[in-house]
């Protein structure tokens, strides 16, 4: 008879494991969900199929690795599965600049040499290359975060997913970092339309600069963001003094971490932070981004994070049953990527999903191990100590205090929201067919130096006022 040692959990904090870091934790328990959350899934059917270029770090086609292991593992048995339509030029307009949205719709490979004076404006070359039909690529992974936001605010799901968004750079009138369309403050100026309060969380490796700037005077979005943070890593801002500024001071946090960070200390700080983080703010709706650069053996990332690290991470947040919107980000080793969203969606359908990897379209990209969990972890030296990872915990919950608890927001009439474009569009035959569809770095570096970071970090008072890369009134801001 073989004895399984099945772990207690009794001996570390936050309910994780440490002798099993890189063995996803199972959902059974002594008490479980009454229900199972209502998840919904999309897959703009083209998205895989656009290249940024032969060197570059950034391929869509991880998308249809993912895909393949979500039909592989059947997860879409557990979910509603949709084939959004594109967002229209008119909604992209709700956020980003309109000379800007008009430059991304007429720009091509074949004129962009004759667009010189547009080309050095909006940012777009080695890190955001022109390639052919961009402009449709922003509309489909742009649109699908839109249709999952609108999914949620509509009470037909609890949790939507959407892995070819969050794309968390991309600023009002340029291209940043991979970056052409935030559709991430797309989908949350829509949830905003229904929700007084919305929570965004980023796990990418890299700091959510461009949600931060959009939010960084509003008090009805906090923005959290875990990442590294160094004078040569993209994109250099992020730090523990950028906390907002206006009505949204406080309501931005940084945790700005260093090269090489363990499971156990990420797992746990996360957890430290995010519990009081939600206590504290009370947002009655939560997006999620979940960047996979911040796995280890990442192209561009230097953590030392498994898939079963990162995947706890979104089984926190889902703990809090409140209406979640699940997004994909950074991430160069695609067949990482793959395996960890995969993993992730069914932690949000709440399904256990086997070690070993099903058969599909892109078996060979999983060689040699062809499971759902390869080592990933103890490349990189930690540079975290643990009196570090203490002093940042501390910092954020001493800015925590100075939210007085949830803002309150007077609430009123809906305003026209992006649902009136589509009372112009009965005819077009895929929004009708949206509910039904079922589906079968060399990044720029910081042109900041270590001692300038260093010396804005010390000379920070913490009170948002700082000069800092972020520090006092953004331009390009949304007021909400």
């Amino acid at each position: 008879m073989t004895l399984t040692d099945y772990p207690t959990f009794s001996e570390s904090p936050f309910f994780f494991d440490r002798r099993a870091a890189s063995v996803p934790q199972q959902e059974e328990g002594v008490v479980r969900s009454h229900s199972n959350p209502r998840v919904a899934y999309y897959h703009p059917k083209e998205v895989g199929n656009y290249h940024y270029g032969e060197r570059h770090p950034m391929r869509p086609h991880r998308m249809e690795l993912t895909n393949q292991l979500v039909l592989g593992y059947k997860l879409h048995e557990k979910m509603s599965m949709h084939s959004p339509r594109k967002a229209t030029e008119q909604e992209l307009l709700e956020f980003h600049d309109n000379d800007y949205v008009d430059f991304l719709k007429r720009v091509t490979p074949k004129n962009a040499q004759n667009l010189t004076r547009d080309w050095t404006k909006f940012n777009v070359g080695d890190d955001c290359p022109i390639f052919h039909d961009l402009f449709s690529f922003c509309q489909q992974y742009s649109g699908a975060t839109l249709a999952a936001a609108r999914k949620l605010s509509s009470g037909n799901a609890d949790i939507a997913i959407n892995w070819s968004g969050g794309l968390h750079h991309a600023k009002k009138g340029e291209a940043s970092g991979f970056c052409y369309v935030n559709d991430i403050v797309l989908g949350i100026l829509e949830l905003l339309r229904y929700h007084p309060r919305v929570l965004y969380i980023d796990i990418d490796i890299h700091h959510g600069d461009g949600v931060q700037e959009a939010f960084y005077l509003s008090n009805r979005v906090l923005t959290v963001s875990f990442h590294k943070y160094s004078a040569d890593f993209f994109p250099g801002t992020g730090n523990l003094s950028e906390i907002g500024s206006d009505l949204g001071k406080y309501f931005s946090l940084n945790v700005p971490l260093q090269d090489g960070i363990d499971d156990e200390s990420y797992i746990s700080l996360f957890k430290a932070v995010m519990e009081p983080t939600i206590t504290t703010f009370r947002p009655s709706a939560i997006v999620l981004q979940c960047g996979a650069d911040s796995l280890g053996c990442d192209r561009l990332g230097t953590f030392n994070l498994s898939i079963a690290a990162h995947g706890e991470c979104v089984r926190f947040i889902k703990s809090f049953d409140l209406p979640l919107l699940v997004l994909g980000g950074g991430g160069y080793r695609q067949s990482s990527v793959a395996r960890c969203w995969a993993y992730e969606t069914g932690v949000l359908a709440g399904m256990n999903l086997s070690n070993e990897l099903p058969q599909n379209n892109y078996y060979e990209f999983f060689a040699p191990d062809y499971q759902l969990h390869p080592p990933l972890t103890g490349k990189i030296q930690n540079l975290n100590t643990r009196q570090s990872l203490e002093r940042i915990r501390i910092t954020i919950r001493e800015k925590l205090r100075y939210l007085n608890g949830a803002p309150s927001v007077q609430m009123q009439e809906i305003p026209p929201d992006l649902m009136g474009f589509l009372n112009n569009e009965e005819q077009n035959q895929d929004e009708k067919l949206d509910d039904d569809s079922s589906l079968p770095d060399t990044r720029r570096e910081s042109k900041l130096k270590d001692g300038d970071l260093l010396d804005r970090e010390n000379s920070s008072s913490g009170d948002g006022l700082s000069n800092g890369p972020l520090g006092g009134a953004r331009r390009r801001t949304i007021r909400v």
